[in-house]
């Protein structure tokens, strides 16, 4: 029979050393603990059956153990310790994931009554869960997808650090999700109630970033016709992501460095400095380092920055998770467009499963969604991909045929128009069906077409809208 190891958190030591020695004597190997922080430490570094947790804990509290064990490990039952006066708490904590919860004084058989029937439904829930995964389902964690080794260290810094109000830099090549951790990171903090506002670097000047980011007083500079709240302020209690924090100039550099030293911003224009409370995480693709080395990124900010560093993997290092990846997004964007879809020919998922994904998962989530956009039948087919790999013959250019007559010259340039307007008239579609909540009808007014003139698009395109017949 398999010993369940269980982990005792309390800061009483006559609790922790009670509830030991009533397990042990039940035939379960026990661990304690004295802090929710350090439970955390030992559950990183070993695998545990069950966690009985005390609820009122000075520094971080039963409720917050609670959150960041059914985030690390969702099917880890766990069991909440509370006294007569926080009851309700303790239901409060039931709605966030606990199996159940004692109230002091409890006897021996209690606890171990309670101990078994957590033990019985994680039991029951391993078995669903093994069924799931035959019929190809997925875990992760919040808005990614994978089960990787390299992507549990990244959950788990995520966890360790949400709590806090430390600066997070997130680093990774374009496409890998800097902005899913900055998202997740504000979900899980005590700032969750609050703005979370991004803003890309690289989409604005020097001047229009600086307005941005600190406002503006009314007639400051050209331009300036009313007075502008910045972003620092509409953050303000909550995050704010800088994205691609490296394109920032050395001027707006050291404005934002003094911004995290005094926790105060002064508008464009202004006199007096206006208090802010954000969290910020910022990320690159860039390596920093090497950019404070020649001189094009401050050092100091750098360290301001790169308090707690989180790097994400390439997918190429994670090829493990891209057989989650495609059944995420092929269930995804065939319920988007109304197919059914049965799944991915062979040839097709080998492709799939062996390209290296220079563009990582934005890469692979666009080549999903131009296969099932293409695809015709119940299956994706390796030409639904349009990918080109190494290796293989090139396809056979329009150019390289030269027409004999006229008529073949006419017919030749009318192919190679088609073939060039094709993928802008699907993008054209697909994206004023995706504003518009793939309604027709609306899709159409908004673009300045008549709705036959848009239906007959999709329907040259082989587009199918899952709402059209009530649209």
């Amino acid at each position: 029979m398999e010993v369940i190891d269980v982990l005792v958190v309390d800061d009483e030591a006559i609790i922790r050393e009670g509830l030991k020695r009533i397990l042990e004597h039940a035939g379960y190997n026990v661990a304690s603990s004295a802090s929710g922080q350090h439970a955390l430490e030992c559950m990183q570094e070993e695998n545990f059956g069950l966690v009985i947790t005390d609820l009122k804990m000075p520094g971080m509290s039963g409720m917050e153990v609670l959150k960041a064990i059914k985030v690390l490990q969702p099917e880890v039952p766990v069991i909440i310790i509370t006294g007569y006066s926080t009851v309700d708490t303790a239901v409060e904590a039931m709605k966030n994931g606990a199996f159940d919860y004692i109230a002091k004084p409890f006897t021996p058989d209690q606890i171990l009554e309670k101990v078994r029937k957590a033990l019985e439904q994680k039991a029951m829930m391993q078995e669903n869960f093994c069924l799931k995964k035959e019929l190809g389902e997925h875990n992760g964690f919040d808005m990614f997808i994978g089960e990787s080794r390299e992507m549990q260290k990244v959950y788990r810094r995520i966890m360790q650090v949400a709590p806090t109000d430390s600066t997070v830099l997130v680093t990774g090549e374009s496409g890998t999700g800097k902005e899913l951790v900055a998202q997740a990171i504000h979900r899980h903090s005590k700032r969750r109630d609050q703005p979370f506002v991004a803003v890309d670097c690289t989409s604005l000047s020097e001047n229009l970033l600086e307005s941005e980011l600190f406002g503006h007083i009314k007639g400051s500079f050209t331009g300036a016709i009313q007075t502008k709240t910045g972003l620092f302020k509409v953050a303000d209690g909550g995050t704010l992501f800088l994205d691609e924090v490296a394109n920032i100039s050395l001027t707006t550099q050291a404005k934002l460095l003094r911004v995290l030293q005094e926790r105060e911003i002064t508008p464009i224009g202004g006199t007096q400095p206006v208090s802010i409370d954000i969290r910020l995480v910022a990320a690159s693709n860039k390596g920093l380092r090497e950019m404070v080395a020649n001189g094009t990124f401050r050092e100091d900010l750098f360290f301001r920055l790169n308090i707690i560093p989180i790097d994400l993997p390439p997918l190429r290092e994670r090829t493990g998770d891209i057989p989650l990846l495609i059944g995420h997004f092929l269930r995804q964007f065939s319920e988007e467009m109304g197919k059914d879809l049965k799944g991915i020919a062979p040839d097709a998922r080998s492709v799939l499963e062996e390209y290296p994904y220079p563009g990582n998962v934005r890469e692979l989530e666009n080549i999903i969604e131009r296969a099932v956009v293409l695809a015709e039948g119940g299956v994706i087919q390796r030409e639904d991909l349009e990918m080109q790999v190494a290796g293989e013959e090139q396809p056979e250019q329009a150019g390289d045929y030269v027409p004999l007559n006229a008529d073949e010259l006419k017919e030749t340039k009318r192919q190679i128009r088609e073939r060039a307007v094709e993928p802008i008239e699907k993008a054209f579609v697909l994206h004023a069906l995706k504003r518009n909540n793939w309604n027709i009808t609306r899709a159409a007014e908004e673009t300045g077409m008549l709705r036959p003139n848009f239906q007959a698009l999709l329907k040259k395109l082989k587009i199918s809208v899952r709402n059209e017949a009530n649209s």
